[in-house]
C-alpha cells in the first residue's frame, strides 16, 4: 500500500490543530473571566471574589501550560511538511507569526507570573492589573492569528509573483475580507466555551453543595452573559455566512449539500452526500429556508458544487455534517441560557437539580461546536490552501516521503495522548480540591512555587476534600 504524504500530512497537521485550538478557545474567555473577578475584588473587597478568582487562576494555569506545549511544535510542521508553502507565504505569514509572539505571547508570559504568585507579594491594584494585561494579550494572540487564517481563506493586500506571495498593502492583507466577523465569531465562541465551562464545574459543586455562595455567584454571573452571547453568536454567524457565501461559494454549497445552483433551496435538516454520484441519497428539508437564511430572500440563489470540477470540491460529508453538527450546539447553548432566566425566579437556577445537571453536559458542548467549525472553515476550503491561489498539493514538502509523514503522526499522537491524559488528570485533580485547596497558598519564601503548575497548591495523589487536616499536614 502506498502512504500518500499529502493525505498525512492533512490528517497530521489537522490533528495537531484540532488538540492545541481547545486550549485558546477557553484560556481567552478565562483569563477576561479572572480580570473581571480581580476588578470586582479590587473594588468591593469581597473575599468571595478573590476566592473564585484564585481558583480560576489556577485552572488558568494548568489550562495555559498545555495550549503552550501543544501549540510550540504546530509552527514546525510548517517547515517539515508544508516547506513550499512556507516559502511562499514567508513575506507576510513570517511578520504576522512574530507580531504575535512579539506583541501577545510576551505579555502574557511577563503577567502571568504575577497573577500567579504575586496576590500578596504585590499591591492589589498591580496584581489587577496584571491580570487585565493577560486578557488582553490573548486578545492579541486571537487577533494575529486569525488575521493569519483569514488571508488564506480570503486573500487581500498580496500578489503571487513567481510562486511567492509579495505584499502589497499590509492593511488589506491584515484586514481581509473575513477577518473582522471571523475574529468576532471566534472571540464570541471563546466567551461562550469559558462561560459554559465555569456555569458547569459551579454547577457540579453546587449538587455536591460545597461552597454555595461562591458557586451560586458564578453561575449567575455566566447566566447572565451566555444569555447575551449566545443569541448574539447566532447573529454574527448569520453575518459570517453571507462574507462566506460572497467570497467561498463552494465552501457554502458543502455546508448545505447544494449541488445545483438554484433559488428556493430546502434548507437540508438531514442527508447523506454523495459525491460519487455529486447528488445527495436521502433528503428532509424545509422548502426555501436556505436561501432565506442565506440571501435573507424567498428565492435568494444558492451556488452549486457542480459550479467547480470535482477536484476542487470539498470533502462534502464531513463540511455538511459538521456545520449542522455546530449550529445544533449552538441552538441548544440558546435554550439553556433562555432556561436559566425562566428559572431565576426564586432562585431556582441554582436549586434545580435538572438544570444544574444539564449544564454540567452542557461544559463540553462549546469544545464539540468550536471544533465542528473548525472543520467547516479548514475542510470547507480544500483543495485550496490559500483559497484560489494555491492548492494544498502544491504546498506540501517536495520531498517528504509517505513512510516519514506517517512517523511523525504516530509520534505526534503518542506525545500528545500523554500529554493530554498528564494534563486532563491533573486539572481533575484540580476541580476534585476545589476552592478549599486554593486558599492554601504558600506564605514562606522558602515554599513559593517555582513552576506554574505548581501555582494549583495540589498533587497527583487523591484526597478526600472532607478530610481533616493531620498533625503531617495535607488537605
Amino acid at each position: 500500500m502506498e502512504l500518500d504524504p499529502l493525505i498525512l500530512s492533512r490528517i497530521q497537521f489537522a490533528f495537531v490543530v484540532s488538540f492545541h485550538a481547545l486550549f485558546p478557545v477557553f484560556t481567552i474567555g478565562l483569563a477576561s473571566y479572572i480580570a473581571v473577578l480581580e476588578g470586582l475584588s479590587y473594588k468591593t473587597k469581597n473575599p468571595v471574589w478573590m476566592k473564585l478568582s484564585s481558583f480560576w487562576t489556577t485552572v488558568f494555569a494548568v489550562v495555559f501550560s498545555m495550549g503552550v506545549v501543544s501549540g510550540i511544535v504546530m509552527s514546525f510542521q510548517f517547515g517539515t511538511n508544508w516547506s513550499n508553502f512556507s516559502q511562499a507565504s514567508a513575506n507576510f505569514l513570517g511578520p504576522m507569526l512574530s507580531y504575535e509572539v512579539i506583541t501577545a505571547f510576551f505579555l502574557e508570559a511577563v503577567f502571568l507570573g504575577i497573577l500567579l504568585f504575586g496576590r500578596d507579594r504585590v499591591p492589589p491594584g498591580v496584581h489587577l492589573f496584571s491580570a487585565i494585561m493577560i486578557a488582553i494579550g490573548t486578545f492579541l494572540s486571537a487577533f494575529w492569528i486569525l488575521s493569519a487564517n483569514s488571508w488564506m481563506q480570503t486573500p487581500a493586500g498580496a500578489e503571487l509573483r513567481d510562486g511567492v506571495f509579495h505584499v502589497t498593502s499590509w492593511s488589506e492583507a491584515i484586514f481581509n475580507p473575513s477577518f473582522q466577523l471571523r475574529f468576532f465569531h471566534k472571540v464570541t465562541a471563546s466567551f461562550l466555551t469559558g462561560g459554559f465551562v465555569v456555569a458547569g464545574v459551579s454547577a457540579w459543586y453546587l449538587l455536591k453543595g460545597r461552597e454555595v455562595e461562591a458557586n451560586r455567584k458564578a453561575l449567575s454571573m455566566c447566566l447572565w452573559l451566555l444569555l447575551i452571547l449566545a443569541p448574539a453568536q447566532l447573529v454574527i454567524g448569520d453575518f459570517h455566512g453571507l462574507n462566506t457565501l460572497e467570497h467561498q461559494p463552494t465552501k457554502v454549497a458543502a455546508m448545505e449539500g447544494n449541488w445545483e445552483t438554484s433559488r428556493n433551496v430546502p434548507l437540508l435538516l438531514f442527508a447523506i452526500p454523495d459525491q460519487e454520484s455529486q447528488s445527495n441519497l436521502f433528503e428532509i428539508g424545509v422548502p426555501g429556508l436556505a436561501s432565506l437564511i442565506l440571501t435573507h430572500e424567498w428565492d435568494g440563489e444558492v451556488p452549486g458544487l457542480k459550479e467547480v470540477s470535482v477536484d476542487e470540491q470539498p470533502p462534502v460529508g464531513i463540511v455538511f455534517w459538521s456545520f449542522r453538527i455546530m449550529v445544533g450546539l449552538g441552538l441548544l447553548m440558546i435554550l439553556f441560557a433562555v432556561a436559566g432566566l425562566i428559572l431565576r425566579s426564586g432562585g431556582r437556577y441554582w436549586r434545580s437539580g435538572w438544570f444544574l445537571q444539564g449544564m454540567r453536559f452542557m461544559s463540553v458542548a462549546p469544545f464539540v461546536a468550536v471544533l465542528t467549525g473548525w472543520f467547516v472553515t479548514e475542510f470547507g476550503r480544500a483543495p485550496w490552501l490559500v483559497y484560489g491561489l494555491m492548492t494544498q498539493a502544491e504546498s506540501v514538502t517536495p520531498s517528504l516521503t509517505g513512510g516519514m509523514a506517517l512517523f511523525t503522526l504516530i509520534g505526534y499522537i503518542v506525545v500528545y495522548s500523554l500529554v493530554f491524559s498528564a494534563g486532563v488528570y491533573y486539572l481533575m485533580r484540580v476541580l476534585y480540591e476545589g476552592m478549599e485547596s486554593s486558599e492554601a497558598e504558600p506564605d514562606t519564601q522558602s515554599e513559593r512555587p517555582k513552576r506554574p503548575l505548581s501555582a494549583a497548591h495540589t498533587s497527583f495523589e487523591l484526597h478526600d476534600p472532607n478530610e481533616q487536616p493531620t498533625k503531617q499536614g495535607g488537605h
